[in-house]
């Protein structure tokens, strides 16, 4: 941890979405949240795919976006986000964070459509915008409050808090 109680190190983000899987990462210090790879879900394996992008890019935890609906309540992506979440958590070694999501994507559709880009032109880079939306409002939380955001993931190798 630096002096204001941020942790250093290289964080994932991820964005779960029913075909694709949006991924980013931030640098050692935390200050700038980039785009990655588009994950398909449909072909391969995504879960091994986001835990070796953790490895190469040396994470220190993966953040992967919890998409409530606009009341704070789960919904059918949530849960798969949820699922999707305690994979990642069982196939590596790294904490896996969820975070508040709810507005990542609208906000990734905004910025590329202020940046002259179609939908249709943005099609296979939103996810990883949204994920690198979601990062940088995990990332920015932590600076201001000095506290990891969201949830950790339990694991099978670490009881439930």
């Amino acid at each position: 941890m630096d002096a204001e109680g941020f942790r250093r190190g290289p964080r994932l983000g991820v964005d779960v979405g029913k075909a694709r899987v949006g991924v980013a990462r931030s640098d050692v210090d935390g200050l700038l949240a980039t785009p990655v790879e588009t994950v398909p879900r449909q072909t391969g394996d995504p879960v091994r795919r986001v835990v070796e992008l953790a490895t190469e890019y040396e994470a220190i935890e993966v953040v992967i976006g919890l998409p409530l609906n606009l009341h704070g309540e789960d919904t059918a992506s949530t849960r798969d986000a949820r699922d999707f979440a305690a994979a990642v958590a069982e196939a590596s070694a790294l904490p896996v964070r969820l975070v508040d999501e709810r507005l990542s994507t609208v906000s990734a559709h905004a910025a590329l459509r202020d940046s002259g880009r179609t939908q249709r032109s943005s099609r296979r880079i939103i996810d990883q915008v949204a994920a690198v939306v979601l990062l940088q409002q995990a990332l920015d939380v932590e600076k201001r409050t000095g506290r990891a955001p969201g949830e950790t993931v339990p694991t099978s190798r670490e009881p439930e808090v």
